[in-house]
C-alpha cells in the first residue's frame, strides 16, 4: 500500500509519500520540505497573514500533485500550532479539502506529541530499546515532549510547550546578529516554558527532531547538500550543540544564510532553536541528543498504512 501524509506546520510544510514493504516496514517514495512560515506573526496578531496563507497553499497544490503523480492509496493531513493558535486557517483547510479530496485535520498538541513519538523512533535503534525514551519536536510555534515505551509506543507522558523557533524569534530577537542581552531574554524564556516539565530523565539519550535540530546537526556535520540518512541517528553531544548555536549567533544573517548545512529560509529563526534544544536538554540532564529526521509524517503514515 502507498500513503501521503502533509503536516503543515508553524514554519514547515511536510509531505511523506511511502509504501509498506513485504514485512511491513515503511520506506519513502518522496519527501519534501518547504519552508511557508505560516505563522508569520501569528503570535502577535493571532490570525494567519495573507501571504503566509498564499505561501502555503502554493505548497498544498504543488504536494497534492506530486501525491496524486505517486499514485497514494490513502492521504491524511494535518494542521499544528499555527492552525492550532490563528484565526483564518479555513482558507487553508478549503484548500487543502480541494487539492487533496480530504479533510485537514487541527490536531492538539497532545496528539501531535503521539504522533512525534511514534514517527521519530521509525529507522532508529532506539526503538528496540529497554526502557522508556524521551522525544521532542522543537516547531516554529510550539514544543512538543514525549516520554513512552519504544517497544508498544505507549506513552507515560506528552504535552506541548508554547515556545517555538518563531514565536521566540518575533518575542526577543531585534538586532543582528542578536545581542547578548537578546541571547539572554531567549535563553529565559526557553527555560522558563519548561519549567513545569516533570522529571524525565531515561538512562537512554532523547531523541530530537523537526528542522531545528536536523538543522543544527547538519551544520554541525559542515554538509554542504543536505543528507537525511546521515542525519537520521546521529548522536550529537549537547557542548557541540552549544558551540554551533554560538557561532551561529556570532555572525549577521547574510553570513549565516551562506554556511554550510544552514537552509536560507531557516537562518532568521535557528538561534532561539538552539535556545530551545539547550533548555529542554538542561532540563532533562541530558549530555547528548540522538537526532530523528522523521516525525509526525512517518507516525500518521503508520496509522493509514495500518488502519483496515
Amino acid at each position: 500500500m502507498r500513503v501521503a501524509t502533509v503536516d503543515i506546520g508553524t514554519n514547515t510544510v511536510l509531505l511523506l509519500v511511502a509504501e509498506t514493504t513485504g514485512d511491513g516496514t515503511l520506506v519513502a517514495v518522496e519527501e519534501h520540505a518547504t519552508i511557508t512560515r505560516l505563522g508569520q506573526g501569528v503570535d502577535k496578531t493571532r490570525t494567519l497573514a495573507a501571504d503566509a496563507i498564499a505561501r502555503t497553499n502554493a505548497c498544498v497544490e504543488a504536494y497534492a500533485e506530486i501525491t496524486r503523480r505517486a499514485g497514494a492509496e490513502r492521504v491524511a493531513v494535518v494542521g499544528t500550532s499555527a492552525m492550532r493558535d490563528a484565526g483564518g486557517g479555513d482558507v487553508v483547510r478549503t484548500h487543502v479539502k480541494s487539492c487533496f479530496g480530504v479533510d485537514a485535520r487541527t490536531i492538539s498538541g497532545e496528539e501531535e506529541a503521539r504522533l512525534t513519538f511514534a514517527g521519530a523512533l521509525s529507522g532508529l535503534d532506539a526503538q528496540r530499546a529497554e526502557g522508556d525514551v524521551v522525544v521532542f519536536d522543537i516547531g516554529g510555534g510550539s514544543t512538543e515532549v514525549v516520554r513512552g515505551e519504544p517497544k508498544t509506543r505507549r506513552t507515560s507522558f506528552a504535552h506541548s510547550y508554547d515556545v517555538g523557533s518563531v514565536r521566540l524569534t518575533e518575542r526577543h530577537v531585534k538586532g543582528d546578529p542578536p545581542t547578548d542581552d537578546e541571547r539572554a531574554a531567549l535563553a529565559r524564556a526557553a527555560e522558563g516554558a519548561f519549567a513545569s516539565l516533570p522529571e524525565l530523565r531515561t538512562e537512554t539519550s532523547p531523541i530530537g527532531i523537526a528542522g531545528t535540530m536536523t538543522t543544527l546537526a547538519a551544520v554541525s556535520m559542515r554538509m554542504a547538500t543536505y543528507d537525511g540518512a546521515r542525519v537520521h541517528g546521529h548522536r550529537m553531544p549537547v557542548t557541540e550543540l552549544a558551540r554551533v548555536v554560538a557561532e551561529l549567533a556570532a555572525v549577521p544573517l547574510a553570513i549565516r544564510k551562506d554556511l554550510p548545512g544552514l537552509e536560507p529560509k531557516r537562518a532568521d529563526v535557528i538561534i532561539a532553536g538552539g535556545h530551545i534544544a539547550l533548555a529542554l536538554l538542561a532540563r532533562l540532564g541530558a549530555r547528548d541528543v540522538v537526532i530523528s529526521d522523521r516525525g509526525v509524517r512517518w507516525g500518521l503514515a503508520e496509522e493509514l498504512a495500518a488502519a483496515p
